[in-house]
C-alpha cells in the first residue's frame, strides 16, 4: 500500500501541474487533485507515525492531528479567498462529524474485530469530553442563538471574541496535557507501549517529508478549490454536501488512515487522541483562526452554522461522549458511530 501511495504522489503532483496549465476538464482535475491530496496525506501520516514512536502517544497524536488539519486549513484558506464561506463552514462541520463518527467509528470497529476489548486512558477520555462539550455545544451554539437578535456587524464581533477565547483555551489545554499534568494520569488506563519499536523514518527525514508534503498540498488545494462550482453542477452536489462530506474526507485523510492503523495495532491512546484531539483542534483552533484570517479577505466569516450543521455536530459530540467515557470500546460501538455518520451523510446529500 505504501508503494501505491508513493507512486500516486510522484505521478499525481506532476499531473496536477500539467492538467492545471493545460486547463483539463474540472471534473477530471477534481478527481486528480483529491487522489493526490489523499496520497500526500498518507505520506504525512507515515511521517507523524514515525514521530509518534519517538515522542509518545500524546505528542504523536497531537502531531498527527495538527498536520492532518493543516491540509484542511490550507484548503479552507483558499476557499475563503474565493468567497466560499458556506463551503468552509460546511467543511468544519464535516471535520467534526468525520473525526468523531467516521474516524473513531472505523478505528473502534477495525480494532474491535481483532481485539474483543480495547482500552484507552480514562482520564484523557473524560478530559476531552468536557472540552468537546464546551467547544461544540457552547462555542458554536452561542453565536447561532445570539445572532438571531444581532445585526451582521455585532455577530462578527461576537465571533471574533469567541475565536480569541477558543484559541487561548486550546493553548492552555495543550499546556495542561503536555506540561503541568504530563504523565500524571498515566496509570488511569490505556495500552502498554512497546518502547523498543523502531520508527519507519528518522526524526529529520520525517520532518522534511512533512514540510515538503505540506507545500505540495498547499498548491494542489488551491487548484482544488477552483473546481468546486463546476463539479457541484455536474454531479448535483450542493455547496453544503461538498463541504461536509467531500472536503472533510479529503482534508482529513491523514487522520483517517493513521487512526485506523493505530487501532489495528491496539494503540488506542494514539487512535483516540487523533480522532478526538483532531476534533478539538478543528473546533478550538482551526475554526477560530479561519474567522480571524477571513478579516483580511473581501468576505468575513462568522461562527454561525446552519441548524442542520449544529444539530449534527451536537449529536455527534453527545454520542461520542457516551460511548468513550468508560475508557474502553469494541467493534459494535464503532459500528454505532459509523451508522450515525452515514445517516447524517444521507441527510446532507438530500438537503
Amino acid at each position: 500500500m505504501n508503494k501505491v501511495f508513493t507512486l500516486l504522489v510522484f505521478a499525481g503532483v506532476p499531473v496536477s501541474v500539467i492538467g492545471s496549465l493545460l486547463h483539463w476538464p474540472s471534473v477530471i482535475m477534481f478527481v486528480v487533485y483529491c487522489v493526490t491530496i489523499i496520497a500526500l496525506a498518507a505520506f504525512m501520516g507515515r511521517a507523524t507515525e514515525s514521530l509518534a514512536v519517538v515522542s509518545g502517544p500524546r505528542i504523536g497524536g497531537l502531531l498527527n492531528a495538527t498536520f492532518g488539519n493543516a491540509v484542511e486549513l490550507i484548503i479552507s484558506i483558499f476557499a475563503l479567498k474565493a468567497g466560499l464561506i458556506g463551503v468552509v463552514l460546511a467543511s468544519l462541520t464535516g471535520s467534526v462529524l468525520g473525526n468523531l463518527l467516521l474516524v473513531a467509528g472505523l478505528s473502534f470497529f477495525v480494532g474491535g474485530v481483532k481485539f474483543k476489548r480495547q482500552k484507552f486512558n480514562v482520564f484523557d477520555a473524560r478530559h476531552n469530553s468536557g472540552l468537546l462539550m464546551f467547544a461544540i455545544i457552547v462555542a458554536f451554539v452561542i453565536p447561532e442563538v445570539f445572532s438571531m437578535e444581532m445585526n451582521e456587524g455585532k455577530t462578527m464581533n461576537l465571533s471574533i471574541g469567541i475565536s480569541v477565547i477558543l484559541i487561548l483555551l486550546y493553548l492552555f489545554a495543550l499546556f495542561f496535557k503536555l506540561v503541568t499534568h504530563r504523565g500524571v494520569y498515566q496509570s488511569e488506563g490505556g495500552e502498554t507501549h512497546d518502547h523498543d519499536e523502531e520508527p519507519e523514518w528518522s526524526k529529520g527525514k520525517a520532518l522534511l517529508i512533512l514540510a515538503l508534503s505540506t507545500l505540495a498540498v498547499a498548491y494542489v488545494s488551491e487548484r482544488l478549490v477552483h473546481t468546486f462550482e463546476e463539479v457541484g453542477e455536474a454531479f448535483g452536489w450542493s455547496e453544503l454536501f461538498i463541504g461536509v462530506i467531500i472536503v472533510a474526507i479529503v482534508g482529513n485523510a491523514a487522520e483517517h488512515a493513521s487512526a485506523v492503523i493505530m487501532a489495528y495495532k491496539n494503540k488506542m491512546d494514539v487512535a483516540v487522541e487523533i480522532a478526538v484531539g483532531s476534533t478539538l483542534q478543528v473546533a478550538m483552533f482551526v475554526a477560530p483562526v479561519l474567522v480571524l484570517i477571513s478579516l483580511f479577505f473581501e468576505k468575513s466569516m462568522s461562527l454561525v452554522f446552519t441548524l442542520p450543521e449544529l444539530v449534527a455536530m451536537v449529536s455527534a459530540v453527545l454520542l461520542t461522549v457516551i460511548i468513550s467515557n468508560d475508557g474502553e470500546t469494541n467493534w459494535f460501538e464503532g459500528l454505532t458511530l459509523l451508522a450515525a455518520y452515514f445517516i447524517m451523510g444521507i441527510g446532507f446529500y438530500l438537503l
